[in-house]
């Protein structure tokens, strides 16, 4: 289990220890257990980490906003989930502006650079191994996480972005306990990590695994925030801080006594100058009462989730079958999605994606007759055609589902005033590219991984192979639920392509179900991507509607752990609802302002 909390060590020790990384035994002060729901008034923050949670409350209890809470809660798990998230990376902010009543989304999604082309993880004519393509400077995407802090702070914040940064540098200077979810992360990097000085220095202090109830430091990154706030973002995009990225992707600093082979990347001065975050519509969908809203492509989250949520409704009302064809409806809704995110959603830029299309009615109509209560699809499963929507038609052979890293992280924000924040952000890989950029403290993603190296299915064409500025399709799925025009709730998920599945089951577990926000986020997973077996975590196959599923010809795969979601819910007395995971990811951390219970 995971270490209940990571508090902030006393700025004495902290200064005691200036190495980088240093480790040093955690302190005898009484720690605040992480609490997977809270209830109250006030405002509310969900993360996975406590220290980040606690830090958006206190921007809450000081009077800033939703979006204040949500940067100052993204910067501090740049600290503590380092392997999942920092400004090495990009992500997608979908925000509820309470007093307009509108939704609107920024796609800070990572970019190629410039030089790069379709043949970008091609050598000699064949695709790159997916292992030597992740730890590469080629793998850099232009991070986009800076920059939608700043826009976000631009339209929509009350605070300075300095200001949002002192909990997160405080936490980095201080230290931060390390837990099980940590230590577990860090392994699985070990090896990589130990390759390059500055990520074997700050992750592997002493050469070693960090120990569980010991403290990690990260001055360098905390000198990046203040730098950051006194300098604004430009620090980034046209300043030092930029450089150093320039200087890292280009020149990946391995040990010289290192056998392992890193290829250089091409991202310049003028890739990072030229980044511009996205401000765009969300997708919506109306599902019974509810309109749902999440973001539109470059991400395929809310055209997947959408469509699965028209398909389901065009099954019937989800709350009056039982469980085996809930979840029998549940995964064929997503099999027959995926069939068509795989082969339609990329980049909007410089793809042509029918958005507008996949979410009709219409359209959803035409590919539900293909659910059959009594018998499971086989997959892969061919798409359908969006632009000429045919009863049960397809169009062209089934496209496979390109690989996606499964860490990323989400934080769900409500304020006073009813506004909220569904925030997704990720390095790609847990560890990114493994490459933490020297005298900076953060790690650099490996998010052009997510492109298709060469075209999925040969002779279908396929938006998401790698173009000069072009962003890689991405499945994360931030989501806001309205109901009359107001807030019901909000949830996300990280997962890589399990995230659609994640928040899709969320939804339908809070609205079809009759579940609690924590109970939708509670319950065993499965994932269906259009794949010959279905994902599923232990919980899940324990479930007695395993065999039932199994005789209308689903088939199950293991999938020890799927998602670590969090939402919020707006209650009709005007109480929030935090809500995280109970025991994924080590547990999340729910928190409100002013507690009811």
């Amino acid at each position: 289990m995971r270490v209940p909390t990571r508090l902030a060590l006393p700025l004495a020790l902290a200064l005691a220890s200036a190495a980088l990384g240093t480790v040093v035994p955690a302190q005898a002060d009484p720690l605040t257990p992480k609490v997977p729901e809270a209830v109250g008034y006030g405002g509310a923050v969900a993360s996975v980490d406590a220290d980040a949670t606690a830090a958006g409350i206190e921007v809450l209890r000081k009077g800033g906003n939703a979006v204040d809470a949500a940067v100052a809660t993204a910067a501090a798990l740049g600290v503590t989930e380092p392997y999942s998230s920092g400004i090495g990376g990009g992500g997608y902010f979908v925000y509820y502006d309470a007093r307009t009543g509108r939704v609107q989304t920024l796609d800070g999604r990572e970019r190629a650079p410039l030089s790069a082309d379709s043949s970008l993880f091609l050598e000699n004519g064949r695709p790159l191994a997916f292992a030597d393509a992740v730890t590469s400077g080629r793998s850099v995407g232009v991070p986009g996480t800076a920059a939608t802090w700043q826009q976000a702070l631009d339209l929509w914040g009350s605070r300075p972005l300095g200001e949002l940064l002192k909990p997160a540098e405080k936490i980095a200077d201080h230290g931060f306990t390390v837990d099980q979810t940590f230590r577990d992360q860090t392994a699985l990097n070990q090896a990589r990590f130990q390759d390059f000085p500055a990520s074997r220095q700050l992750f592997l202090p002493g050469g070693q695994l960090p120990a569980v109830g010991s403290v990690l430091r990260n001055p360098d990154l905390a000198g990046t925030y203040r730098e950051l706030g006194r300098d604004g973002v430009k620090a980034l995009y046209q300043g030092d801080i930029g450089a150093d990225i320039v200087q890292t992707v280009q020149h990946p600093p391995v040990d010289p006594a290192s056998s392992r082979v890193v290829r250089t990347g091409k991202l310049d001065a003028g890739d990072l100058a030229g980044y511009q975050v996205h401000r765009q519509a969300p997708t919506h969908v109306e599902y019974g009462d509810y309109d749902v809203y999440s973001i539109a492509p470059s991400s395929s989250g809310g055209t997947t989730v959408g469509e699965a949520l028209n398909l389901l409704q065009e099954t019937g009302d989800l709350s009056r079958v039982d469980s085996t064809q809930y979840y029998h409806r549940f995964l064929e809704a997503s099999r027959i999605a995926f069939a068509d995110r795989n082969r339609w959603v990329g980049d909007p830029a410089f793809e042509q994606v029918p958005t507008r299309q996949l979410l009709s009615e219409d359209y959803a109509a035409g590919r539900a007759c293909l659910i059959d209560p009594a018998h499971a699809l086989s997959s892969p499963l061919a798409p359908g055609d969006p632009y000429h929507p045919a009863d049960c038609a397809s169009s062209g052979p089934a496209v496979q589902e390109s690989y996606e890293g499964p860490n990323t992280t989400h934080l769900t924000v409500a304020d006073k005033w009813g506004d909220v924040v569904s925030y997704t952000l990720t390095i790609e890989q847990t560890g990114g590219s493994a490459i933490t950029v020297p005298g900076r403290g953060f790690l650099l993603n490996n998010e052009l991984t997510d492109f298709s190296f060469v075209p999925n299915t040969p002779g279908v064409p396929d938006p998401n192979l790698p173009g000069p500025g072009k962003r890689p399709r991405s499945s994360i799925s931030p989501t806001i639920v309205l109901r009359d025009g107001e807030v019901a709730f909000a949830a996300g998920s990280p997962g890589g392509a399990t995230i659609i599945t994640t928040v899709l089951q969320v939804l339908v577990g809070r609205i079809d179900r009759g579940l609690t926000l924590e109970q939708a986020i509670a319950a065993p997973r499965a994932s269906q991507r259009n794949r010959s077996a279905t994902e599923a975590e232990p919980a899940f196959l324990s479930l007695p509607e395993r065999a039932r599923l199994e005789a209308l010809g689903q088939v199950f795969t293991l999938n020890p752990e799927i998602g670590a979601a969090t939402g919020v819910e707006h209650l009709p007395d005007g109480r929030w609802v935090a809500a995280a995971e109970p025991v994924r990811r080590g547990g999340g951390s729910a928190a409100v302002v002013r507690p009811t219970r």
